[in-house]
Parts: C-alpha cells; sequence; structure tokens
C-alpha cells in the first residue's frame, strides 16, 4: 500500500439480538404433544358406559376340569361315555376403557353393549356374580329333575322357600316333602296351585307333609296374597329326584342358566348304555327347566364361535334362538334345533346312526 494513500473502512456489522423465549412453531409443537398426551390418558384411563361381549370358555360335561369329571354319579351303576358335549359360555368384560373398547370392537370377535343391559343402577360386579352363581346352581337343580324324569325315575315334591309369616312358615321347614294339601295328593310341583282352588283366605286346610323320615299333618290358616283371590299358602313347590344316589356338578367361576341341557344330556348319557352323540364332539346352549322345556339364551353367536374353535361339528341351538344363529352359522357347524331334552336326546341319537335332525 503507498503511503499516504487513504483507505475507508466500513463499521462492522453488529450480530442481532437473540430472541427469548420460544418460537411459535415450538409452541405449536409443545401444544400437539399435550394434546396427544391428554388424548393418550384420556383414552387410555376413560371408562366407557359399555360391556364387550365375546367367545367364553368352554367345558365338556363328559370331561373333566381340574382334574376332576364335571359330572359325577355316586351310588348309582353308569356307563362308559365318548366323544365330547361341550357346554358354551360368553365372556363379558366390564370396566372398560375407551381405548380397549375400540380395541375389542375393531377385532371383530367382540361386540359392545350399554352397561346398563347387565347391571342395574347401583348394583356391583360382585352383585351380578352372585345372581349368576344363584342361576347357575338353579340351572344344575333344574338339570338333574329333567333328565331323571326323562328316565323315568321317581321325584318327589319339596319346599324349596317358605314365605315367612304365611300359613306354610308355622309348620314348613326347607326341603321337607310335600305329601298332600287340602286333602289332594302332591306328586308334582304343579300340584299345590289346584289344590288350593275353591279356598278363600281365612279358610283352614290339612297339610300333610314329611319332615326329616317323619310323616306329619298339620292344619293351618291360609292367608292373603296381592293378585289371588284364594287363600295364600306361602311355600314355593319344586320338583326334586327322589333317588337313592347322587349326582354333583362340580364346575366353578360360571354363572347363568344357560348350561343346563348340556348338564342334563350328560347325566342321560351317563345312565344310559351307548354314546349319545355317537362319540363325536358335540356342542351346545339352552335353559332348561325342570319338566325338560329348552329356552331361549343370550350370546348365541359368541357360543357358537367358541364351539367350533374348540372343535365341535354339531351345536344344539334352542329352538328360540334359531332365527339369530342360522345368520352367523360358522362354516363347518351344523346346527340342531332342540325345544325339549327328549328332542335332544332323539337328535344325537339320530345322527350317531347316520341319520338326520331338525335344523335351524
Amino acid at each position: 500500500m503507498s503511503e499516504g494513500t487513504a483507505v475507508d473502512h466500513a463499521p462492522a456489522p453488529v450480530p442481532p439480538a437473540p430472541r427469548r423465549g420460544l418460537t411459535r412453531r415450538t409452541w405449536t409443537l409443545v401444544v400437539s404433544l399435550l394434546v396427544v398426551l391428554a388424548l393418550g390418558l384420556l383414552g387410555g384411563f376413560a371408562r366407557v358406559p359399555y360391556v364387550a361381549l365375546g367367545p367364553g370358555p368352554t367345558y365338556d360335561t363328559l370331561g373333566q376340569v381340574n382334574g376332576g369329571d364335571v359330572v359325577v354319579i355316586e351310588g348309582q351303576e353308569t356307563f362308559p361315555t365318548a366323544g365330547n358335549l361341550t357346554m358354551t359360555t360368553v365372556s363379558l368384560t366390564d370396566d372398560v376403557s375407551l381405548f380397549g373398547a375400540l380395541g375389542l370392537w375393531v377385532s371383530g370377535r367382540y361386540a359392545l353393549a350399554p352397561r346398563e343391559e347387565f347391571f342395574r343402577p347401583g348394583e356391583s360386579q360382585e352383585d351380578v356374580r352372585n345372581q349368576n352363581v344363584k342361576a347357575f346352581q338353579d340351572s344344575q337343580s333344574s338339570a338333574e329333575v329333567a333328565a331323571l324324569r326323562y328316565l323315568d325315575y321317581p321325584l318327589k315334591v319339596v319346599a324349596a322357600e317358605i314365605t315367612e309369616d304365611t300359613a306354610a312358615d308355622q309348620v314348613l321347614e326347607p326341603n321337607d316333602r310335600l305329601l298332600a294339601v287340602n286333602g289332594r295328593q302332591i306328586t308334582t310341583a304343579e300340584d299345590v296351585r289346584p289344590a288350593l282352588e275353591g279356598t278363600k283366605p281365612g279358610d283352614r286346610v290339612a297339610l300333610t307333609f314329611e319332615h326329616e323320615g317323619e310323616r306329619r299333618t298339620s292344619e293351618v290358616t291360609l292367608g292373603t296374597a296381592e293378585g289371588r283371590d284364594t287363600g295364600f299358602l306361602g311355600v314355593l313347590p319344586l320338583d326334586r329326584a327322589d333317588v337313592p344316589f347322587d349326582i354333583k356338578i362340580s364346575l366353578s367361576d360360571v354363572g347363568g342358566p344357560s348350561a343346563g341341557l348340556l348338564f342334563a344330556l350328560a347325566i342321560v348319557d351317563k345312565l344310559t348304555p351307548g354314546e349319545l352323540n355317537g362319540g363325536e364332539p358335540v356342542a351346545g346352549t339352552g335353559e332348561i327347566n325342570e319338566k325338560g322345556e329348552v329356552g331361549r339364551i343370550g350370546g348365541i353367536t359368541f357360543k357358537m364361535v367358541a364351539a367350533r374353535e374348540g372343535g365341535a361339528t354339531v351345536f344344539l341351538v334352542p329352538a328360540g334362538n334359531c332365527d339369530e344363529a342360522k345368520q352367523q352359522t360358522p362354516e363347518g357347524l351344523r346346527l340342531v334345533k332342540v325345544e325339549t331334552l327328549d328332542d335332544a336326546v332323539r337328535s344325537l341319537e339320530s345322527l350317531s346312526e347316520g341319520g338326520d335332525a331338525p335344523t335351524c
């Protein structure tokens, strides 16, 4: 550079002052993450007022559970069985989260139903469980009576329940055997109401019964009951088997009445020669009463799925469920329509011999 030459230097640029706080973009990301987190918590923890219904576990009534026979007959000759007579159940999942409900519904194996259809206001899961256990126990008793009635074993009528402060409460105790009411012999539970026809509250009638093996006769004064003109005795009579052997059904953690038909079939199969099902895998469902009549049940579509997945090829369907069942029948499952225990026995015998059976 020449001496005396002037050079003009520009001042150095000053860097901008850094911004304080988060940028708009950062705020957007933070808010989005918080929303996603909130939705995740809501979906994972928030409960919906629905229950999930799906295929439940199955049990072979001719087989064993936890190392013991499901149906045990003691004190009477029994015969070998083969194949399966499988009872089916429906699983009910309560306390379902929003995401859980969506996941179960999307799976296609479950359906959602309003919780109020299964739990009354103020009713807990324990309350419902107790009701289902009671219904299951009643179904066992009904199955035993229906099976032994079908096989022509004798029956007796017992006082199953006694209303407090009534005529029956004066002299009867639960499980006393009823022999005669108002001069009419009692051979079935249906005989009790006709025996009181023509009576009125305040009438005195004779009641003959058996208490702990002792025969007794007492006169009682009939009371009143709402909606009834005749005298009120205050006893719920039920048919029970009058046999010198015991039938025990051992199955825990199962509720509801719909296993009755399969229990009855298992009892019939064990007390008669031959294999009722022809040694084949048969499943089914159906509530049954003491007269052997098979009633409609719930969850038929889920029960059919469980049966087919368990290997069943024949499924016994209560006549009242046929319309629903035939709309969603799993492939490879043959539906057999039954209205009574007699229908079910005859159909299985026919199929085992290569014949036909009524279908839905």
